[in-house]
C-alpha cells in the first residue's frame, strides 16, 4: 500500500467512526433501565406514590411534604431509572422532606425517546404538576445527578426560582464531557444534547450546594469548580478528595445535604 492510499484509509476509517459516533450519539449519552417501573410499595416504601398523567409527568414517584414543607425535585442522570434512587428517596422522607423522583422518556418503560428537549419537557411538566398542588416554588428544591444537573439547572434559570439547587456530580456541559472523552473527534459539529449548564447558571439566584468527587472519573472535578465560580448567588461547596461519580453519600455527602436543607429552610445565609 502505497503511502497516498494509507492515508485515504485511514481518513475513511476516521470518517466512519466519526458518522458512528453522530448518527448514535443518543445511544451512547443515554442508557435507559428497564421497565416497567414498580409500585414502590411494592419495593418496601409505601410512603411514595405512582404519579402517571398524560399531561406529564408521565411517570414519577412522589411523596408529599409536610404541611408547609418542602419538595426535593430529583432529577436523576443518563442510566437506570428511579428505582436505582430508591435509598436516596428514603433519605430525604426520613429527613421530613417532600421528594418527587422523575422519570425520563424511554426510561423504563415510559413512552418516548430521551434528548434534550423530550426530558426537558418531562421535568417542566413534574413541576407544573407540584405547583397545581399548590406548592410554591420557593418551597422546591431542585437536585441534579449528574445529567440532571443540566435539567435543574435549566429549569432553575428559566423560572419559577426554586428556593434552592443541589448539583450532584454536575458538569459544566455534556459538550464539554464529550470532548474530553473524545479529544480526536470533532463532536462539537454535531452534538445535539448539549445541557450547557455554564451558559445559564449566571440567572440563578437561589442558593446552591454543588457535590463532586475529586476522583470523579466521568465528570472531573475542574467542571463542579467552574460552576462553583459562576454562580451569582450563595453556594456551598462539598468536594470529598476520595469520592467517585454519584457516590458521595458513601463520602459523607449526607450530612452536608441535611445542613444545607436546614439553613435553607430557616433562611439562614450560606456557610
Amino acid at each position: 500500500m502505497t503511502g497516498a492510499a494509507l492515508i485515504l484509509a485511514l481518513a475513511g476509517a476516521y470518517g466512519a467512526v466519526v458518522a458512528a459516533l453522530a448518527l448514535g450519539q443518543r445511544r451512547l449519552q443515554y442508557r435507559p433501565g428497564p421497565g416497567p417501573i414498580p409500585d414502590p410499595a411494592t419495593l418496601g416504601e409505601p410512603r411514595l406514590q405512582v404519579v402517571a398523567r398524560a399531561a406529564g409527568p408521565r411517570l414519577a414517584w412522589y411523596a408529599p411534604p409536610p404541611p408547609a414543607g418542602r419538595v426535593v425535585v430529583y432529577f436523576h442522570g443518563n442510566a437506570g431509572t428511579v428505582v436505582d434512587r430508591l435509598e436516596r428517596a428514603r433519605f430525604f422522607l426520613d429527613a421530613g422532606l417532600g421528594v418527587l423522583l422523575v422519570e425520563w422518556p424511554g426510561f423504563g418503560g415510559v413512552p418516548g425517546r430521551p434528548s434534550e428537549p423530550s426530558v426537558l419537557a418531562e421535568a417542566r411538566a413534574a413541576v407544573a404538576f407540584l405547583l397545581a398542588q399548590g406548592i410554591a416554588p420557593a418551597s422546591l428544591v431542585f437536585y441534579g445527578e449528574s445529567l440532571g444537573s443540566g435539567v435543574a439547572v435549566r429549569l432553575a434559570a428559566e423560572g419559577p426560582a426554586p428556593g434552592g439547587v443541589i448539583l450532584d456530580g454536575g458538569f459544566t456541559s455534556a459538550l464539554a464531557v464529550a470532548q474530553k472523552r473524545y479529544p480526536w473527534i470533532p463532536v462539537a459539529l454535531f452534538m445535539r444534547d448539549r445541557f450547557d449548564n455554564l451558559a445559564v447558571v449566571s440567572r440563578v439566584r437561589g442558593p446552591f450546594l454543588i457535590l463532586h468527587g475529586g476522583r470523579d472519573a466521568i465528570v472531573p472535578l475542574a467542571h463542579a469548580e467552574t460552576m462553583a465560580q459562576a454562580v451569582r448567588g450563595p453556594v456551598e461547596t462539598y468536594f470529598p478528595p476520595s469520592g467517585g461519580h454519584v457516590d458521595l453519600y458513601d463520602h459523607g455527602a449526607g450530612p452536608v445535604v441535611l445542613r444545607f436543607l436546614r439553613r435553607w429552610e430557616a433562611g439562614l445565609p450560606s456557610e
